[in-house]
């Protein structure tokens, strides 16, 4: 009686030695003999790489504030809590033009009201999942009837006289609590 295994033309690879020395053989689907590998990574080679859009900023018309002059001390520094938080929520406040009160998940299982002066630059809906950076250990300070915990981080610059801000914003794999060091 043949051997199935034998009987079948199913490729076979061997993987020389595993971790205590032993070879083995696996099957696989792919063919032994790669009769088309030249070719095809010719065609990689030929085709057109995408290039992601880049925004650039003429950096001749932008004004960055200019650093302090006072340092701070490497034990003062350190007590601020920087940590990634996820928005759960974003709106307006009312009677407010300028702020933004963002329901946020820090990683405490507890929900993190942070209120944000940037309605100038962002629409509450496009922060809605995002992951953010704030400061987390600020004592609550009440701003329009509502206690906001904390800070989110932003950049500021000017460019042609006119004030830019970017929320700091990190990639979404980052867990909400995750210390920033």
């Amino acid at each position: 009686m043949a051997n199935k295994r034998n009987s079948r033309k199913t490729p076979w690879r061997r993987f020389t030695e595993d971790r205590e020395g032993v070879s083995k053989i696996f099957p696989t689907m792919k063919p032994l003999e790669k009769q088309d590998a030249p070719k095809a990574e010719a065609a990689k080679a030929e085709a057109p790489v995408p290039q992601p859009k880049v925004e650039t900023i003429d950096l001749s018309k932008v004004e960055i504030e200019p650093l302090f002059k006072d340092f701070v001390d490497f034990e003062t520094f350190s007590k601020s809590d920087f940590r990634a938080v996820k928005v759960k929520e974003c709106a307006a406040v009312p009677k407010s033009k300028k702020l933004l009160k963002f329901v946020l998940d820090d990683g405490t299982g507890t929900d993190r009201v942070i209120l944000s002066g940037i309605h100038e630059y962002y629409e509450p809906e496009t922060l809605v999942g995002k992951t953010l950076i704030a400061i987390t250990n600020l004592p609550p300070r009440p701003m329009m009837g509502i206690d906001s915990c904390g800070m989110v981080i932003s950049a500021i610059h000017r460019e042609e006289g006119q004030e830019r801000l970017n929320l700091l914003m990190v990639d979404d794999r980052i867990p909400a609590g995750a210390k920033l060091y």
